[in-house]
């Protein structure tokens, strides 16, 4: 029987934001506190981002957190002055910035929805829009480029994180990493659901692990050119935890910052 993507990976991340993994641990009182005298920043990456990705206030501008969930970014915007909306697949990772906004006194607006369908918001209704590591859960990200240009004002920024494909590429099997060997086994755009065998999909399954996709370069980058963005920054990182051989040898997070033109 065909698998439901988004019905899945919805009840796979509720699961996740319960049990409070990285992604769905929400921020400190101390944070919160630092960022509504003024001293902020919201994760994107695993370092700091650089001046001018984000303004230096973002007090009365309209942000929209998308697929991005876990009582993490969207508080610290809304501590920080904005008007935040933060959409997510999950009911759990919203009731984290739900939870974070009731104590902490902030005004943080929650969507449940897919990112890849922004019908709920009128065009142009944000000035910036915020994408952390996320469209790995959805099988094709063009409508997401395509929903988030039209949902900015002119002149608006999409920020967005996302894996280099190349992680997805090779044998995972622990027993080639204890003998430092990449084994190149799939080839891109990858797919849980095309490129693993019937037992590893259904372990996964049975284990309620969200289901992911690694999405080209040409989808990542110049999908969001196609939309209308001019890419104005670039970034990599290396991966902290070095999940993988291939974390140890290249940066595995890499993101963009891109302007409605």
């Amino acid at each position: 029987m065909p698998i439901n993507t988004q019905k899945y990976n919805q009840a796979a991340w509720n699961k996740e934001a319960k049990k409070q993994t990285e992604w769905s641990k929400p921020v400190s009182k101390e944070v919160i506190n630092q960022a509504k005298q003024g001293h902020w920043s919201v994760p994107l990456m695993p370092e700091p981002l650089p001046e001018g990705w984000l303004p230096k206030s973002v007090k009365g501008l309209d942000v929209l957190c998308l697929a991005s969930g876990g009582g993490q970014q969207a508080p610290i915007f809304a501590a920080a002055g904005a008007k935040v909306t933060v959409l997510d697949n999950s009911q759990e990772q919203l009731a984290l910035d739900e939870m974070v906004g009731e104590r902490d006194n902030l005004t943080i607006a929650t969507k449940l929805g897919n990112m890849t369908d922004l019908s709920c918001f009128e065009d142009e209704t944000f000035d910036i829009i915020f994408h952390p590591i996320s469209n790995l859960y959805v099988e094709d990200i063009i409508p997401v480029w395509k929903e988030a240009y039209r949902v900015l004002r002119h002149n608006g920024t999409l920020l967005s994180s996302f894996y280099n494909p190349v992680v997805f590429v090779f044998d995972k099997n622990p027993e080639y990493r204890e003998k430092g060997l990449l084994k190149p086994k799939f080839k891109l755009p990858y797919s849980d659901l095309k490129n693993l065998s019937e037992e590893e999909r259904d372990n996964k399954i049975e284990n309620g692990e969200p289901l992911c996709f690694g999405h080209s370069l040409s989808d990542q980058i110049a999908g969001q050119i196609q939309a209308g963005f001019l890419i104005a920054g670039f970034l990599e990182n290396d991966h902290p935890s070095k999940r993988f051989l291939i974390d140890e040898f290249i940066p595995t997070f890499m993101a963009t910052k891109a302007i409605k033109i």
